[in-house]
């Protein structure tokens, strides 16, 4: 039988803790079993949080973008060994930084070129620096719009921090594999997302822009301060760089509800429970395969995730030894700057979707408790 007591006393514990507010839903062979929230939506007025409140997903939205691009994958749009400079041409020829043994850094020629696969993985040679010259300059060159594809562009002017496909760096890959879908596909990447995902699995609340009638739904975002010894208010989303910019990378907007149901389609081996398939259970499989070398993996070092190694833009669980999780091996999935959780399991035919709204998320303390939680109250 199942018992999440435990489950609402660790949301219970946390928000009355750091988090303004937390909200868990758990799936189970299809079907929502337990659903739980408490804190406060607005802190400054003690708005309890409710249902249908719109959060920033940051990285989550990794997850959605690389399902997009598995969707071409599956359709012979390109192959994870292509070299990105045959859809991209800015790509093809990059210099790398390298360091001479007195300390000097130089520029010399890449000597692999970046593929496809590099932008899944991590693994192409870019940083996480939006303050990046080449992209201040595109973001004026555009008068402010800075398009999904002119991320790639920008990128391109830059050295590469390693050779290609030699070490894991978590960095702006996804939002050029959103530039990536743009130019094999033709349509904008939201509307891409929108037409080949979110509308056939009838996620009405998920987006990179907000109508207006969703606008006083979006929950107020907050950050801890250490300083203070408490949250304090900080709306909007640092990683749009535009008012045109469809980020891969965290540009998505959605609720539990909404984004449950695409989470709960990969745990259902790329199908949702009503038949509307977004991926084949060979991409979802491939998905959740590490693609990190041994050299790679050292790099793959976050505390939270010991015992995970990487897939194609996702965690994937390998060592219950070295994680100490109670999920099975092959666990997969993502989290966000603010806090958001995604478990996608589909051995055990598990859903869960975790969100809160602030940044400076304490996610190595509550990420692999609520794991342990969940699969204990099972």
């Amino acid at each position: 039988m199942m018992n999440f007591e435990p489950l609402s006393s660790f949301i219970d514990r946390i928000t009355s803790w750091r988090i303004p507010w937390a909200e868990v839903l758990v799936m189970y062979r299809n079907e929502p079993v337990f659903r739980y929230r408490n804190g406060y939506a607005n802190l400054e007025e003690q708005t309890p949080i409710d249902d249908g409140r719109i959060i920033n997903l940051y990285s989550l939205t990794k997850i959605m973008t690389c399902t997009a691009a598995l969707q071409l994958l599956e359709k012979g749009a390109f192959l994870l060994n292509d070299r990105l400079s045959d859809y991209l041409p800015e790509y093809t020829e990059m210099n790398v930084k390298k360091r001479l043994p007195g300390g000097e850094l130089i520029l010399e020629k890449a000597v692999h070129p970046i593929t496809v696969r590099d932008l899944f993985t991590m693994s192409a040679g870019f940083s996480y620096d939006l303050g990046l010259p080449s992209i201040r300059e595109a973001v004026k060159h555009t008068g402010g719009k800075m398009p999904t594809r002119a991320i790639a562009e920008a990128l391109a002017k830059e050295p590469l921090q390693f050779e290609p496909g030699t070490r894991w760096n978590y960095s702006l890959c996804h939002d050029v594999l959103a530039a990536l879908v743009e130019a094999v596909d033709g349509r904008r990447f939201g509307t891409y997302i929108r037409e080949e995902i979110t509308r056939p699995l009838g996620m009405d609340d998920t987006g990179f822009d907000l109508p207006d009638g969703q606008q006083s739904r979006l929950a107020p975002q907050y950050e801890y301060s250490d300083e203070l010894g408490k949250p304090v208010r900080k709306d909007g989303n640092g990683f749009r760089l535009g008012t045109e910019y469809e980020s891969g990378g965290a540009g998505l907007l959605s609720t539990v509800s909404d984004y449950a149901q695409f989470l709960n389609a990969l745990t259902n081996q790329g199908t949702s429970p009503d038949g509307v398939r977004i991926l084949s259970p060979a991409s979802v499989e491939l998905m959740r395969t590490e693609q990190l070398t041994e050299s790679m993996r050292g790099d793959f070092s976050w505390e939270q995730l010991k015992g995970y190694s990487y897939g194609l833009g996702v965690r994937t669980h390998i060592s219950k030894a070295r994680s100490g999780s109670l999920s099975p091996l092959g666990e997969f999935g993502w989290s966000g700057a603010a806090g958001c959780l995604a478990i996608i399991d589909p051995a055990s035919q598990l859903t869960v979707m975790y969100a809160q709204h602030m940044l400076n998320n304490q996610e190595p303390f509550v990420h692999p408790r609520l794991r342990n939680i969940v699969y204990a109250c099972l």
